[in-house]
């Protein structure tokens, strides 16, 4: 009987055993388990837990401390998403705090949709211009290899980037130059990546994985990063040297000619005074940290890696048949259309960057839609960030975030205005969107003049205060500069190492040197 049992007993144990498994508090148990690893996917959980804290303290902070305290709580949390984009894309944890700044009612779905609307030439340029980069990829990296290749000089290469920047934004639209400036360097790591790798160019290759990268290879990849960096934080500073400088160099150039009736030349007469010493100044800094290898710069090309692209360069030219030429010519013909268009601000942005998808892609065969599709993929994600970043910028402006500020230098003496409108307007872009901080101080400003509280010459020179104070302090931080934003979530950051916090780093001496420059120029010149 009891050997009966034993064996009874051991019969029924799978059974059990399954049932065990399939029991609801085990299916409770499973289903937390996966919510948890499921979140923020492969994020450290100290970054999730911080997460969780946020939308947990949020609405508590709110209720007990009031939506001014709340909203700014909200600013440096989204601050904070920015600052790990390397850990986790900031869209989802960015989203998620937005998605809570509207259920707790610290703003509305119109206010964002009206902040969406103010910013869709912005909207429109991501979407297409960035992939009418992508279909002149091919051009851009021809030239920029032959830049590369000819000038060895450090200093002199990261004039000639930190220029280009300058230049092309002063006529262009610095996402567009940036756009450019992120393929050319994503180009050149894939193709010595795939070298060091050991990869044939027909071979199937992903440059973000260094698992198949020779151990030989590791330290100077380490030193061809930084340099890559360098190059790249030269060109981003040189978009904002730039874009201060005329009517359409920055989206709130236009805002503020607009309300001013300034012309391209009365723009570029008008702001002069300050965008002039502070180029200066700007490519005196890249003389001085590429000279002393400060701040992160100074790293030059290693010897392996200029000769890989040297060969690279080579053999392209060799193997490059008509239809290839061809290619080049209808991509160069179509950057001239571009440029030409955009200095003379035929149509918005976007609608030249369609125009150009158009135009490239009839003339080069490229009719079928996954090829157009992947044009769209770098664009798109920052695209939905930045309407992420606009709800931010409506809690800001719902709860009259700045309003103190702004009030409080309105109340100032008016020999001392500009100066601490240029401050002001730095620190406050710094932290938030330059666009949104122009458009509120250059409204508030049209206001007073109307009412006849300052004189014409008084509003022109606060004008002045008021654009180069968004554009040049703001290159302190990516959320102050959307071209920075940009380059931080692009492809090309995690493959070099381009934190949130080593930009901030590098951007360093450009913040001090810009910012000192032009608050002296606006004192003295203003």
């Amino acid at each position: 009987m009891s050997n009966r049992l034993s064996v009874y007993l051991c019969r029924e144990r799978p059974e059990t055993q399954r049932r065990s498994r399939d029991s609801p508090m085990r299916s409770s148990s499973t289903y937390a388990n996966a919510a948890i690893s499921s979140f923020l996917g492969n994020a450290p959980s100290w970054y999730k837990l911080a997460i969780i804290a946020f939308l947990l303290l949020n609405p508590l902070i709110l209720h007990l401390l009031g939506p001014v305290v709340a909203g700014w709580l909200l600013i440096f949390e989204f601050i904070f998403t920015l600052a790990m984009a390397l850990k986790c894309y900031p869209l989802q944890p960015g989203g998620l705090l937005a998605i809570e700044s509207v259920l707790v009612g610290l703003t509305h779905p119109e206010s964002i949709y009206q902040e969406v609307a103010n910013n869709l030439p912005v909207i429109l340029l991501l979407m297409f211009m960035v992939a009418a980069i992508y279909f002149m990829k091919g051009m851009l990296l021809y030239v920029f290899t032959k830049l590369l290749v000819k000038v060895r000089n450090k200093v002199a290469l990261s004039l000639m980037f930190s220029c280009l920047g300058a230049f092309l934004s002063a006529f262009l639209d610095a996402l567009t130059v940036t756009a450019v400036l992120i393929s050319a360097g994503v180009g050149f790591y894939a193709v010595y990546h795939r070298v060091a790798s050991g990869r044939g160019p027909s071979d199937r290759h992903d440059h973000s994985n260094d698992d198949h990268l020779k151990e030989e290879h590791h330290q100077e990849l380490g030193q061809f990063r930084a340099f890559l960096r360098s190059l790249l934080m030269h060109g981003a500073v040189g978009t904002a040297l730039g874009g201060v400088c005329t009517l359409v160099g920055e989206p709130q150039n236009l805002l503020i000619g607009e309300k001013m009736g300034w012309d391209f030349v009365d723009f570029f007469k008008h702001v002069a005074p300050v965008s002039m010493p502070v180029l200066a100044g700007g490519l005196f800094t890249v003389v001085l940290v590429e000279r002393f290898r400060v701040f992160g710069y100074g790293a030059e090309i290693p010897d392996r890696v200029y000769r890989i692209l040297q060969d690279f360069a080579q053999n392209e030219r060799a193997k490059r048949t008509v239809a290839d030429r061809f290619a080049l010519i209808v991509q160069g013909l179509a950057a001239i259309v571009l440029v030409i268009g955009l200095a003379f601000h035929l149509a918005q942005v976007g609608i030249i960057g369609l125009m150009v998808i158009i135009l490239v892609t009839s003339f080069s065969g490229v009719t079928e839609e996954h090829q157009i599709g992947r044009a769209f993929q770098e664009g798109l994600p920052f695209t939905a960030l930045l309407v992420v970043f606009f709800t931010i910028v409506s809690v800001i402006h719902e709860q009259h975030l700045f309003t103190p500020v702004i009030e409080w230098v309105l109340m100032m003496d008016r020999t001392i205005q500009p100066a601490m409108f240029f401050v002001a307007n730095g620190m406050l872009s710094a932290i938030s969107d330059n666009v949104f901080v122009a458009t509120v101080y250059i409204n508030e400003l049209s206001a007073v003049h109307a009412a006849g509280q300052i004189s014409r010459a008084e509003l022109d020179a606060l004008a002045v205060a008021v654009n180069t104070g968004t554009n040049l302090p703001s290159v302190a931080t990516p959320n102050g500069q959307a071209a920075f934003l940009f380059l931080l979530t692009s492809v090309i950051a995690p493959l070099i190492r381009l934190s949130y916090l080593r930009m901030v780093y590098m951007a360093l001496p450009y913040t001090v040197v810009l910012s000192a420059t032009g608050l002296l120029a606006v004192i003295f010149f203003v």
